[in-house]
Parts: C-alpha cells; sequence; structure tokens
C-alpha cells in the first residue's frame, strides 16, 4: 500500500529516459539535461468566492526543455494535481513533440482544485488569477498553454483574455484549444481521439488483426475516450466497453454506434445508462482494464495499469489515450506476455500536433478548413509511426522504448547543435 500511496510518476519517466538513452549507446552526459526540467513554477491563488470568503488554491507550471522550440503543453484541474505529476507531464510533453517532429519543447499545468465544486465565476476568477500570475513565463513565442483534464475551450478564452490584457494587444497564439471565434482550430477537439484511432488502425495492421475482428474496451469518455469510441466503431471495430469517471458498461456483441455517442456526450453524464442502452452490464473502471477484449484504450489519468492488474489485462493491444497509464512495473509484465504497447507520446500525440496546426494559423492570420487539418494531422501520426515501428524492428525494442529513442535523439541532436550556454 505504501508503494502505491508514494507514487511519483516523474520516477517512472526518468527510469524509461535512462532506459532509451542506453538503449541509443549515448553517453550519459548528452541526455542527462533532459532529466530536468527548465523551470518550476509554484504560485499562490487567492480567489473570493460567492460567498465573501478567501481561498487560496496551488497552481503549478513546469518547463521542461525547449531545446525544439516553445514550451508547450495543457493546463488540468483536478483535486489530485501535484508538483511531481506536472513535471512528469511536462516532460512527456517534451518527448511528445519530439517522437512526432513538430518545432515544440514540453510543458505542462495544472491547478489543485475539484472544479466541479466551483460556480462558473469562481472558476472564471481563478483562470485569471492563473493567468496573471504565469503571465511572465508563458506567451505565443515562450509556452503556449492548451485545455486538459477538466479544462475547456472556455477556460483557453478566458487566458486569451487575461494574458492580451495585460499584454496589451490580442494574443491568440498564447493558447491552443480556443472556440473558433476566437482562432480555434476546427478539428482540434477530435484531434487527440484521431490520433489514437490512427495509432491503432496502423498497430493492428502490423499485428495482421482486421478491425472488424477487434473488441475494444475505452475508459474515459471526455474528448479522448468519447471520440476514440466512435472513430474506432466507424473504423469497424466492435466496442464492447465504455466508461466514464463513476464506472462503465460492458456489452458482449458491441455497442452500436448511436449508444456510444449518447453514453459519452457530455449533455447525458448525468443520464441513467438504462435510458441510453440496452443488453448491457454495469462494470467498474478496474474490471474494464481487465475485461475480455482484443484492444484496450485507457484514456482517463495516469497509473490506471500496475504490477497490480498488469497480469490480468486479457487485450493484445494497448492504445495510450491517457498519459501515463501505465507504469514502469506494469510495462515489464505486459512486455514478458506479449502485449503491446503503443505508448502515450505516439497514441496521443493527435491533440498537440493539431494545437501546433492552430498555432501556425494563428501566427499567419490563415484559417484551414477541417479536411485540411485531418489530412495533415493524418501525415504527421502515419510517419510518426512508421518512424517508430522502424526502430521496433531494427532494435528489437518496445514500442515504448523505441518512440523515447526516437524522441531522445532528435533532442539530442538539436542540443548538440546549440551547446551549452555558459
Amino acid at each position: 500500500m505504501c508503494m502505491e500511496e508514494t507514487y511519483n510518476p516523474y520516477n517512472d519517466v526518468l527510469k524509461v529516459v535512462e532506459e532509451a538513452g542506453q538503449a541509443l549507446g549515448l553517453d550519459r552526459s548528452e541526455y542527462v539535461k533532459f532529466k530536468y526540467p527548465d523551470r518550476e513554477v509554484k504560485v499562490s491563488l487567492p480567489i473570493k468566492m460567492d460567498d465573501g470568503t478567501i481561498r487560496v488554491f496551488e497552481g503549478f507550471r513546469v518547463q521542461h526543455s525547449n531545446v525544439r522550440g516553445p514550451y508547450k503543453g495543457g493546463i488540468r484541474y483536478h483535486q489530485q494535481v501535484d508538483m511531481n505529476e506536472v513535471k512528469a507531464l511536462a516532460a512527456w510533453m517534451s518527448f511528445k513533440c519530439a517522437v512526432v517532429g513538430i518545432p515544440f519543447g514540453g510543458a505542462k499545468g495544472g491547478i489543485t482544485v475539484n472544479p466541479s465544486e466551483l460556480s462558473k465565476g469562481e472558476l472564471e476568477r481563478l483562470t485569471r488569477k492563473f493567468t496573471s500570475a504565469l503571465y511572465p513565463v508563458i506567451g505565443p513565442e515562450t509556452d503556449i498553454p492548451a485545455p486538459d483534464v477538466n479544462t475547456n475551450a472556455q477556460i483557453m478564452a478566458w487566458i486569451v483574455d487575461t494574458y492580451s490584457t495585460l499584454s496589451g494587444k490580442s494574443s491568440p497564439a498564447v493558447v491552443t484549444g480556443k472556440p473558433i471565434e476566437l482562432g480555434g482550430s476546427l478539428g482540434r477537439v477530435e484531434a487527440t481521439g484521431r490520433g489514437v484511432m490512427i495509432t491503432v488502425r496502423e498497430a493492428l495492421k502490423y499485428m495482421n488483426m482486421k478491425p472488424e475482428d477487434v473488441r475494444v474496451a475505452v475508459q474515459g469518455k471526455g474528448n479522448v475516450g468519447g471520440v476514440g469510441a466512435v472513430l474506432l466503431h466507424e473504423l469497424g471495430c466492435k466496442i464492447v466497453a465504455l466508461s466514464g469517471s463513476k464506472g462503465g458498461v460492458y456489452k458482449e456483441e458491441g455497442f452500436s454506434l448511436e449508444e456510444i455517442r449518447a453514453y459519452t456526450a457530455k449533455r447525458n453524464a448525468n443520464t441513467p445508462a438504462n435510458e441510453i442502452l440496452t443488453n448491457y452490464r454495469e462494470i467498474t473502471n478496474k474490471e474494464l482494464l481487465i475485461c475480455d477484449c482484443d484492444v484496450l484504450v485507457p484514456c482517463a489519468l495516469e497509473k490506471q495499469i500496475t504490477h497490480i492488474n498488469a497480469s490480468l489485462i486479457k487485450a493484445k493491444l494497448i492504445a495510450e489515450g491517457a498519459n501515463g497509464p501505465t507504469t514502469v512495473g506494469a510495462d515489464k509484465i505486459l512486455a514478458k506476455r506479449g502485449i503491446i504497447v503503443l505508448p502515450d507520446i505516439l497514441a496521443n500525440a493527435g491533440g498537440v500536433a493539431t494545437s501546433y496546426l492552430e498555432w501556425v494559423q494563428n501566427l499567419q492570420r490563415v484559417s484551414w478548413t477541417e479536411l485540411e487539418v485531418n489530412t495533415k494531422l493524418e501525415k504527421i501520426m502515419l510517419e510518426s509511426f512508421d518512424n517508430v515501428l522502424e526502430i521496433v524492428k531494427d532494435k528489437n525494442v518496445s514500442f515504448r522504448i523505441a518512440a523515447y529513442m526516437l524522441a531522445i535523439k532528435r533532442l539530442c541532436s538539436v542540443q548538440k547543435l546549440k551547446g551549452i550556454f555558459l
């Protein structure tokens, strides 16, 4: 129990970086820099609540590396946010951007808060206070936030307005994932789920499996899980399990497209499952992870697959729609069992890839159609998958180590050209 309670996701980052660096045959001095974030910011956010009382929240922003470009990473609002989590998420962003070959570094931010307990006015005041606290270290060419867990386009709109007010000029490129009316990109909301679908599709080809013969379990019904489930169904897969934060559902014959859309739609979040589904059984999130399926897509939070349940997983393929859902200990167990894991820094990179496309549109003052955005995303994801797969075959390593090898090689190459500022 103690091991679980003191779990630090950043330790997992360090272990994988070390393993990938050694697999590349690099001297430790070449990649050691990427084991340390460039900057860690912690701020106190006093907010006047609706009842007139003052409540102080803690906020974080970690900038891991800007070797390849401006820092980039989401902001999450969750009661479990802490510095170690944000450090890990920031590092994953650096590696993710390197894997998909876009000129961004990695960052992440968050506030320790349960946003469901706040009114819209309190949420807006908290967001604006956080933006003003981070104002010195974010910007369109410095550090570009985006939505993450429990944040959305409206939150991004408040950040844009606050930053623009403080800077004295309109700065839509300060964030991505904005409302379309403020310079957001078509296709951005669906991008992470679409990226998951593309990587699963390509992995199934590699495994000589047809989508129509595959049963899929999706944990999480937000933009990643919800969109991913719909797109995988349209691909031909049978979606047999779905879940949200309070539990899930399982249907052996698979859910219809209408049922998937109804279950995952946010407007139906409080609608009883029996009003929109038939012939199903209720399951917990823990049961979903080990249910009878061929493909498991965890799209919730970190540390879902651990050394405790890794030996019970029945899926042949795991696609990490969430960041860090699999611990290092679980990874080793899954590898021994021959289960392929598409790592988060590849599988869920569709979101940051399309964020890059949004950022480019903002800077150039252009607007692309959804088809143009999706076509560019498809190209990025296919090239990234093929690059990782080539290393998997050539070096006989897992997809995770291959992805990290690709990322670290690209980061170290740029760092070598730049040198160390003294």
